[in-house]
């Protein structure tokens, strides 16, 4: 009786759990970013030139059409918010911040926050708006 040897060492590897799992982390992680981003929703005003600013240190204020504040997307009260910033203008001396104010909003809720930036000493603030329709 002849027994066949076979001396050949196991040299594939099956990597398809693994790619598996590659790809439902990139669309986790993928779906996790963009819901992260998005932020409040608010009715921009339009600009017909309209400059990204937005860096990944800088931070959101975003003002609802009922005054109420939001620090990206968390919503915050005025003394909070300014605690809050104090302590990411300490982490980041160049701190950005981006003022996404509702159209409806009062003028007052704008200056209260430009006001509280102002105390804090953040010194790169954008106004956000929107490309008008043409542009």
């Amino acid at each position: 009786m002849q027994v066949q040897a076979n001396d050949k060492p196991y040299d594939d590897i099956n990597i398809t759990a693994m790619l598996d799992l590659a790809y439902v982390l990139l669309v986790i992680f993928i779906i996790m970013t963009t819901a992260a981003a998005q932020g409040v929703k608010v009715d921009l005003p339009k600009a017909s030139t309209a400059a990204s600013l937005s860096t990944p240190k800088t931070k959101v204020i975003s003002v609802s059409s009922l005054g109420q504040l939001f620090l990206d997307a968390v919503p915050v009260a005025n003394a909070e918010l300014e605690r809050k910033l104090r302590d990411l203008k300490a982490i980041t001396p160049d701190l950005p911040v981006i003022l996404k104010g509702d159209r409806a909003v009062q003028y007052d809720n704008i200056m209260e926050v430009l006001d509280i930036c102002g105390r804090v000493g953040i010194g790169s603030i954008g106004l956000q708006s929107q490309r008008a329709p043409g542009s």
